[in-house]
């Protein structure tokens, strides 16, 4: 009965024309996209008719797809980047269950030809202003110390942009670093940083699928204002066993996977550690009881029960210890887990039922003599989460489910010896309770027009046990009121409507736009200009009030030369509430009324970009220019006038270039260039009681140097065979030796003291590095 219910619940939202359904006999062809070798399922995967040019389906985030049609004789066309096309005929006349197994193509050309007729997903999609990264891609780019890393390939395209020099942070159409939803295996990372960012937390190893969001995000997705990196992790091989890895100069790793039960569950396992405090070790002995390392584990297992349920267990560690000796040291890391079931209710009712666990936080530690002591801090979400697709038939397509998070914030302990003459402090714990619903539609009428979209209601309550005050301007606590264990303090409710549309032009070309609004109810504090492993997590309370952003964007997309090149150009527009900033001299760090340290107001983004990418021959690659603008506007900074944000930067041009020599070699360069950060500078000085202050006029009114940098590379194939396979990678981060700007401070000229001297510090010039990589 329930079944009956929820089946005509939906028949009564889609838009079917009923004489159409009376008129002939309609089938549903449902079943997952795999990879033939390895049983992996493809995510994004496209099946299309060619009779029919307007109908297809993608497999969702789990390989699985869904399509119905009219009673016939069909040719079904499965696609995938990468991978051979198969063309399989088709007799429909009952509703069927239909896998495909895709093989990876060959490099070699004119192996395989297709004939059928196909449009590239970056036409017909609904969605825009979403990026997609090829896991081949990434082992070619050059980056620094010749580690892949999604995150830096990632900042290479319009759009997104390097927080820094060798920094994993980034920021998307001028949000904060702070401002990006980052999921892995739907489990929420909060600080994807290793080393102070010089690597992310990411081993692209252990990982199948990265996508990033940052014009148009689903009614699934919630919780920050500028984007969502939905990574999922690899499942591992349920055919035959493998054993993969790679040795470099700095880190190395080592991945294993193979069947639980061959064809019907697997699993993988990815560990990597640098080895930076070993060499350390054998310098001078000022440094070498030093500690400069990191280490971090991808696990993951899965079983197919039977052919409508299957369960999924997967987790992250990892691990950063920096010190010196015993006298100082600060570790932080990241633990996620996540347990989720999928089950099949109908050829057309797909379900995955997630809980999910993520904890990120850091230790600091300190001995100077009797004077020891230790400095936690830890930020916890426990999640649980429930999606529902619903493929209603060719034209229509629902996602509806809901979500609820438990967080759980230690702004930061102190604890000492008895002895010690540091004072312990505990900071009250922090507790919010974070609630959403949605559901969107998906909607195909005929060939060339398509839209979707949804709404979010979400709700955010900050809750006791704990003291919550009340500032005025000024930032003295006005009032206070304390709350039980549980109790609410207040919700926080908002709409999030979403809505997209593609209209396409011809076979070659489409134009669409899109509207999102979006809402973050935990904020990040960091007032130094490149982040910092203690910066502090706050959840919206009595004086926090949610972030909102409303972006707008347009956009024309076209290929050229059968599909080999694409171009696209996006115009985006982005009105933000309730943003923050902080006081002059704001202190952040372990104290319990930050909040009265913090300035609200208003902010805007917009800009345009534009991206040429050549997708298929032995020479590939792109080309990505941003031209963008984002402003802040807060009550006590700069008169009350508008002001640049510190992410903002005018211009931003990156070009990506591979070259594949031969079958062993492949060359590989890239180059970016970009306007330097805003920032502020002192703009004179006096002194009082012989003493020198920096006087300060407008907030961000200056800038960083322009930053440029190439980076060249090599991939030498040296052998493959059936059983094995190796490679070396060699490359050269800052090929011509640019001293780019990292920081730069002002000190008083030594020689004439009624000067300032402006000092640069550079981080790199030449870092050459090779890595070994073998796969069996």
């Amino acid at each position: 009965m329930k079944k009956r219910s929820l089946r005509l619940l939906f028949f009564c939202f889609s838009i079917v024309p009923v004489g159409t359904a009376i008129a002939q006999n309609k089938y549903t062809i449902s079943g997952y996209m795999r990879d033939s070798l390895t049983g992996e399922e493809l995510i994004g995967a496209i099946l299309s008719v060619t009779e029919l040019k307007s109908t297809g389906a993608a497999a969702n985030s789990y390989g699985f797809y869904s399509l119905t049609l009219p009673e016939g004789n069909y040719h079904l066309l499965a696609q995938f980047s990468g991978y051979k096309v198969r063309v399989v005929p088709l007799s429909l006349n009952q509703n069927m269950k239909l896998d495909f197994s895709l093989s990876e193509a060959s490099h070699e050309l004119g192996e395989v030809t297709i004939t059928a007729e196909k449009q590239d997903a970056n036409i017909t999609d609904t969605k825009m202003g979403v990026n997609k990264i090829d896991m081949k891609e990434i082992e070619k780019v050059p980056v620094l110390f010749g580690e892949k890393d999604v995150l830096k390939t990632l900042q290479l395209l319009p759009g997104i942009k390097s927080a820094g020099e060798g920094n994993s942070g980034f920021y998307v159409r001028g949000g904060a670093s702070d401002q990006n939803l980052i999921l892995l295996d739907e489990a929420t990372v909060y600080n994807a940083s290793h080393l102070l960012g010089f690597f992310s937390v990411f081993n692209s190893d252990a990982l199948k699928d990265v996508s990033l969001y940052k014009g148009t995000q689903s009614s699934e997705y919630g919780g920050r204002l500028s984007s969502v990196l939905d990574i999922r992790m690899k499942d591992g091989n349920d055919k035959k066993f493998g054993v993969e890895g790679g040795i470099g100069l700095i880190s190395s790793r080592l991945k294993i996977d193979g069947p639980i039960v061959k064809d019907k569950g697997s699993f993988t396992i990815a560990a990597r550690r640098t080895y930076a405090d070993l060499f350390l070790k054998l310098a001078n002995s000022d440094i070498s009881d030093a500690k400069l390392y990191f280490y971090d584990l991808n696990l993951k297992a899965n079983y197919r029960i039977n052919d409508k349920n299957r369960i999924y267990l997967s987790g992250y560690f990892g691990q950063d210890v920096l010190g010196f000796g015993d006298q100082f040291g600060i570790n932080w890391g990241n633990a996620t887990g996540t347990l989720r079931w999928n089950h099949l209710y109908s050829d057309k009712l797909f379900s995955n039922t997630s809980l999910i666990f993520s904890n990120y936080d850091y230790t600091i530690n300190v001995d100077f003599g009797s004077n020891k002591g230790e400095i936690i801090s830890r930020i916890q979400d426990y999640n649980i989460k429930q999606d529902f697709q619903y493929f209603a038939n060719s034209k229509n397509k629902f996602k509806f489910g809901f979500n609820t998070v438990y967080h759980k914030i230690i702004p930061g302990v102190i604890t000492t010896q008895s002895d010690s003459s540091i004072k312990e402090r505990n900071i009250p714990d922090k507790f919010a309770w974070e609630n959403a619903v949605y559901i969107s539609h998906e909607y195909k009428p005929n060939s060339r027009f398509s839209f979707e979209y949804g709404l979010r209601l979400s709700l955010f309550s900050p809750l006791g046990a704990g003291t919550y005050y009340v500032y005025n301007d000024q930032g003295a606590a006005m009032d206070s009121s304390t709350y039980s264990s549980g109790q609410l303090v207040r919700t926080y409710l908002n709409l999030e409507p979403r809505a997209a549309a593609n209209y396409i032009l011809n076979e070659k070309s489409s134009l669409k736009a899109a509207y999102n609004r979006n809402t973050q109810n935990m904020h990040l504090l960091s007032n130094s200009t490149s982040g910092s492993p203690t910066d502090l997590w706050i959840a919206s309370s009595n004086n926090v009030k949610p972030e909102i952003a409303d972006q707008i964007s347009l956009g024309y997309f076209r290929n050229f030369k059968n599909n080999i090149f694409e171009f696209s150009t996006e115009v985006y527009y982005k009105n933000l509430q309730n943003q923050i900033d902080y006081k002059d001299g704001a202190e952040l760090r372990l104290n319990e009324n930050v909040e009265s340290q913090l300035l609200f107001g208003r902010g805007r983004a917009y800009g345009i970009e534009f991206l040429l990418k050549k997708k298929q021959g032995k020479f590939t690659g792109w080309v990505g220019y941003t031209l963008s603008r984002t402003e802040k506007q807060i009550d006590g900074i700069n008169n009350n006038q508008f002001y640049a944000a510190k992410q903002d930067r005018t211009h931003d041009i990156s070009l990506v270039l591979m070259y594949e020599l031969n079958k062993k070699l492949t060359l590989s360069a890239n180059w970016v260039y970009y306007t330097g950060n805003a920032v502020t500078f002192p703009s004179g000085k006096y002194e009082v009681a012989d003493q020198t202050v920096s006087y300060y006029t407008e907030r961000n009114g200056y800038r960083m140097p322009a930053y440029h940098r190439l980076d060249l590379g090599i991939t030498w194939q040296r052998r493959k065979t059936e059983k094995f396979e190796s490679s070396w990678n060699f490359s050269l981060y800052n090929a011509y030796g640019r001293e780019n700007a990292y920081s730069i401070s002002f000190q008083q000229d030594p020689n004439d003291p009624s000067k300032t001297q402006a000092v640069q510090t550079t981080l790199f010039r030449w870092v050459p590095s090779v890595t070994y990589n073998f796969k069996f």
